[in-house]
């Protein structure tokens, strides 16, 4: 059995097979076999071990999608060496931390961080013709692969530090390759050598890289886009004939927004649409069945300190309702604490594929790992039929006069209004109360839907306490660097209207983050 990451290529397939196709330049795609892109990482391979970079050295990624990308990150594994995706869309001064924290010896880079990260430490970059270059540096090549240990770590992915500083998360080879094959014989994703995925989301991301790594697996074709962009995205997966993506569902939601994107394209082949990385309400389920009327919706689960491997189909072959997470794969435990019931709590995971803890943070480490399991923060319920569903963030939990609120049960509440296409709920600081709750909203196209109207719906639907005391309506929700929706920042905005006592403005606009 292949103990290293970067090596899931299967030799004894047809390498002629395309491998990625790449969209960085929508008029001159880029077309890579398996083959080529198994010579460009070994090429990789092959320049770090010449540079003599100690076993177990961490080499970075930072980066928009592309193919280049990709051999990099199975060429740092190849030769033994630790992969470090980080987040490009964090500030500098969190970039610098990131790379000081994981202690990069190197960075494969793209031009615009090649920009600003110059003279901190050797750089490769994508788009250079001088020294530094890609091309110049990097002779496809095949590469004698080195045989890691099973416990040794492949790649360091972190957190999106939303409440503080990002934490690292090692991951080992043993546990990402688990993951994998947990996911393919539990029945979760049926993937084929023929099968067409398309990738918009960040590969510094587990939603992006485990996808890539299941492509790689099998010897798909992965259609690569550099980030996430409706127009561009629709395109692609009508005009390249995709079978399957996963996808966060603020993706979708953004994609659904404007009708004219979608019509009079050819979806048919979408058979397979996972959706994954954050909540999703009933309303946006219905408006993306409807909208890709072929494609099987799934709502997945997974974290990125116990992998994606969670969750799958009912073993008695019961279909999972449409916002069920799954039924506990059989490969792997999972269990709920700190529940009013045996039915409720947080959710706990013990997997080969959970990390050893976080990188240089013992007393973290401590609080999230305890005899293997790993302590998510998640809040579940679980129904009659033994289906997870995700109630909240224990973290996300505030209170209201003495009761527990979780704004996504009031997310919920808000988009079963047919004229609202997405909220979010965050707390406002009360006196009397401790807090509140408010939402952001957006509605759908010329809706004459008013603050007290969906007030009343809410508390019509839903327990009074939950009810939102502000309402302001949006254009559309700002994203975080992870294509979710930035909870933080409409928290500040929330507390900058009040103080103006501004929340009747009719319409607000935010910048969304389209990188």
């Amino acid at each position: 059995m292949n103990l290293n990451l970067g090596d899931l290529i299967d030799r004894s397939g047809d390498l002629r097979r395309e491998a990625i196709i790449d969209l960085r330049d929508v008029h001159r795609p880029r077309h890579w076999s398996h083959g080529q892109v198994d010579e460009l990482a070994g090429g990789v391979a092959r320049y770090l071990s010449d540079l003599g970079l100690p076993r177990g050295s961490t080499v970075a990624i930072a980066s928009l999608n592309r193919a280049e990308y990709i051999a990099a990150y199975f060429g740092i594994m190849r030769a033994g060496l630790v992969a470090v995706p980080l987040n490009i869309k964090v500030p500098l001064d969190t970039l610098e931390y990131l790379l000081a924290d994981a202690q990069i010896r190197l960075a494969f880079v793209d031009g615009e961080r090649h920009e600003i990260l110059q003279g901190k430490l050797p750089l490769v970059n994508f788009d250079g013709n001088g020294a530094e270059g890609f091309r110049q540096c990097i002779t496809p090549q095949a590469f004698d692969t080195v045989w890691s240990r099973p416990e040794e770590v492949a790649m360091i992915l972190y957190t999106s530090g939303s409440t503080g500083r990002p934490k690292g998360v090692p991951l080992t080879h043993q546990g990402q390759l688990w993951a994998l094959e947990a996911t393919r014989s539990g029945g979760v994703e049926p993937d084929a050598p023929q099968a067409r995925y398309l990738l918009a989301q960040p590969l510094f991301h587990m939603n992006g890289l485990f996808l890539t790594k299941r492509v790689f697996a099998v010897n798909g074709l992965l259609v690569v886009l550099p980030a996430f962009d409706a127009q561009r995205y629709a395109a692609a997966l009508a005009d390249y004939g995709i079978n399957i993506v996963t996808a966060v569902p603020t993706m979708f939601a953004r994609l659904l927004r404007d009708p004219r994107l979608l019509a009079g394209r050819d979806f048919s082949a979408l058979n397979r649409l996972m959706l994954g990385s954050a909540p999703m309400s009933l309303s946006l389920f219905n408006r993306i069945q409807q909208a890709f009327p072929a494609a099987t919706i799934t709502h997945g689960y997974g974290t990125t300190e116990a992998g994606p491997a969670v969750f799958g189909p009912h073993p008695d072959g019961l279909p999972t309702p449409p916002l069920a997470l799954g039924y506990p794969l059989a490969a792997g435990e999972v269990k709920l604490v700190d529940g009013e019931t045996a039915n409720d709590g947080v959710l706990c995971m013990r997997n080969p594929a959970v990390t050893p803890g976080y990188l240089g943070l013992p007393e973290k480490s401590a609080q999230a790992f305890r005899e293997g399991w790993y302590y998510s923060g998640d809040v579940m319920r679980r129904d009659e039929q033994g289906f997870y569903y995700f109630t909240g963030r224990a973290d996300d939990m505030f209170v209201c006069s003495g009761e527990n609120i979780f704004p996504v049960e009031v997310e919920k509440t808000l988009e079963s209004h047919p004229q609202v296409r997405q909220a979010c709920v965050v707390p406002l600081p009360d006196e009397e109360r401790s807090q509140v709750p408010v939402a952001f909203v957006v509605l759908q196209p010329d809706s004459d839907l008013s603050p007290d109207a969906l007030k009343q719906h809410a508390l019509e639907h839903g327990p009074a306490y939950q009810h939102p005391r502000r309402i302001a309506f949006l254009a559309e929700l700002p994203w975080a660097g992870t294509n979710k929706v930035d909870r933080h920042a409409l928290a500040a905005l929330a507390r900058t209207l009040e103080a103006r006592r501004d929340w009747n403005n009719p319409l607000l606009t935010t910048e969304p983050d389209h990188a």
